[in-house]
């Protein structure tokens, strides 16, 4: 790949295997690049092997393993800061050390932030010595089970990544967005219990792979326009976030006014963190194959990207006070931003829908459950640009429906979920309930609160568009198929709208807004719903 991909010549590429690869030979080969690199050279060390790690009175110190190495004698080890630290004998502008092996003893800082940067001309010129490890040093790394068969779980992702996965939108393949792909990978692979280290060394430039004008004949410094580029998003000890579950640090900023920008520029992270990986997923969208393993790769790197903000929408949502509406409204509005025009088979770009939608039944069924009728009419009514099939800004509640719908279907071909009715529905049902159950405690009731948010979504979508005399549609949902299956009986569609009937315009969600504050509204679109949704042919 370093030969085709990224046009290292052939002759400056020196590979080491099994008994050939001593302590000795290690550390000559490393050295004789002081002769061979120049100022504005890249130099890629990467090793596949085990480390070692021994506590010294500083800290950590970490070592590599070579053919004859013996843990019981250090001598025959090589320790990384001897790696690290010839580096300085490179005249070479960027080296990035790539290891698969644990992690031990590396002195490493995380200085660039998710955001925007005037990029190409900046980053090349910098220096850098970066490094990406496999694990850390308490932790085992696989040697198998990655995504490519016969390769770890760390070198597959990684392979991975530099072919397509962590390119940007613009092109650019970097160190970062390298670091960026494998540490999400690796953390959340099933097959994992490791998690890869990274960082910088020295320096604050980045090692490039490949971008426009890069590996032409063109050298670094006639490249004379910027690039506007995502840094991509990837943990830092010194984030906001820390090492504390989300959850937790979202209930100690809502517990007092004081923390309110924490909380803000929490929320403005975790969605730059969000924006990035979604802007650099490399989807085939021209795919025409609907395959169940493509479906559920696409919908669980989907679930993994926004998890963080889906546990803090609904922690807002259940928590939060009048003044964070504005911030639930905020997430609503920012998920959706890199939602641009593409072509390619509708299933496909349909489902870069399905973040918001995940995230907006989830902030929807928490305000549900803590009777939160104002953050529930923020979260449906909130405006959004939409595409299909009006343009324009458009209320959330239609907006994704109209956006997800041609692929409510498409669910059944996730495992379990072919002969449902309305498998969507209940695949979120189930998705949704053991995280919204661990945070607020919801048992028997979550079947109710799951519910009522898609009545709302249903009665909402239909009160929107529905004039007199046209034709009636809306949501269906697993409630849907409940009130069929009990012939109106008791079921918790027919529970809403009986104690909607009692209390008339005193019932709680119309002082909100909802069905323009009148219970006649209500009834009427309840009513066409209910004779619309009879003309089912569902047994």
């Amino acid at each position: 790949m370093l030969e085709k991909n990224f046009k290292f010549p052939r002759e400056n590429i020196i590979t080491i295997y099994n008994e050939e690869a001593t302590r000795d030979k290690i550390l000559s080969i490393f050295c004789t690049f002081k002769n061979r690199t120049e100022e504005n050279d890249r130099f890629f060390f990467f090793y596949a092997g085990h480390g070692y790690t021994e506590t010294g009175h500083r800290g950590e110190i970490g070592f590599l393993v070579p053919h004859e190495g013996n843990v019981e004698d250090l001598s025959t080890l090589v320790r990384w800061s001897i790696l690290t630290q010839n580096a300085e004998l490179l005249p070479a502008k960027h080296v990035l050390y790539i290891m698969d092996a644990c992690y031990g003893g590396l002195a490493i800082t995380r200085n660039l932030r998710p955001g925007s940067l005037r990029f190409l001309n900046d980053m090349i010129q910098r220096f850098s010595r970066q490094v990406l490890t496999a694990g850390k040093a308490d932790e085992v790394v696989s040697d198998s089970g990655g995504p490519i068969a016969n390769h770890s779980v760390f070198t597959g992702h990684l392979i991975q990544a530099l072919e397509s996965k962590a390119y940007s939108s613009d092109g650019i393949l970097t160190a970062n967005g390298v670091m960026a792909y494998v540490y999400e990978k690796v953390s959340k692979d099933y097959i994992s219990n490791q998690t890869p280290h990274y960082g910088f060394l020295e320096g604050d430039g980045d090692f490039i792979f490949d971008g426009p004008n890069i590996l032409n004949n063109q050298t670094v410094v006639e490249i004379e326009k910027d690039v506007l580029y995502e840094i991509p998003a990837i943990s830092t000890d010194n984030n906001i976030t820390d090492n504390r579950n989300i959850v937790d640090i979202v209930k100690e900023y809502l517990s007092e006014k004081k923390y309110s920008i924490k909380l803000h520029d929490l929320i403005t992270e975790k969605l730059r963190e969000a924006h990035s990986l979604f802007s650099g997923d490399n989807f085939d969208y021209n795919n025409r194959e609907t395959k169940k393993e493509i479906f559920v790769e696409r919908i669980k790197y989907y679930e993994s990207i926004i998890n963080d903000i889906k546990q803090l929408t609904s922690c807002l949502s259940y928590w939060g006070t009048t003044e964070s509406i504005a911030l639930v409204t905020k997430i609503f509005s920012r998920i959706t931003d890199h939602l641009l025009p593409l072509g390619g088979v509708t299933l496909w770009l349909d489902l870069r829908w399905y973040p918001s939608l995940l995230t907006f039944y989830s902030a929807g069924i928490s305000a549900i459950a803590a009777n939160k009728y104002d953050y529930l009419y923020s979260i449906m009514y909130n405006n959004i640009i939409s595409t299909k099939p009006i343009n324009g800004k458009n209320p959330y509640v239609l907006a994704l429906y109209y956006e997800i719908n041609d692929s409510i279907s498409a669910f059944k071909l996730i495992p379990g979920y072919e002969k449902n009715f309305v498998p969507m529905s209940e695949y979120l049902y189930k998705t949704l309930q053991s995280s919204l159950d661990d945070h607020f405690y919801l048992g028997k009731d979550y079947d109710n609160y799951f519910d009522y948010f898609e009545i709302f979504f249903a009665l909402v979508f239909a009160d929107i568009l529905y004039k007199e005399d046209d034709y009636f549609f809306a949501h269906v949902g697993r409630f849907t198929w409940k009130y069929k299956r009990s012939f109106g009986g008791n079921n918790n569609l027919q529970n809403m709208i009986s104690e909607a009937e009692k209390q008339k315009n005193n019932w709680e969600p119309l002082k909100y807004g909802f069905f323009n504050g009148s219970y006649d509204r209500f009834k009427i679109v309840s009513d066409k719903y209910i004779s619309w949704i009879s003309s089912f042919a569902w047994h």
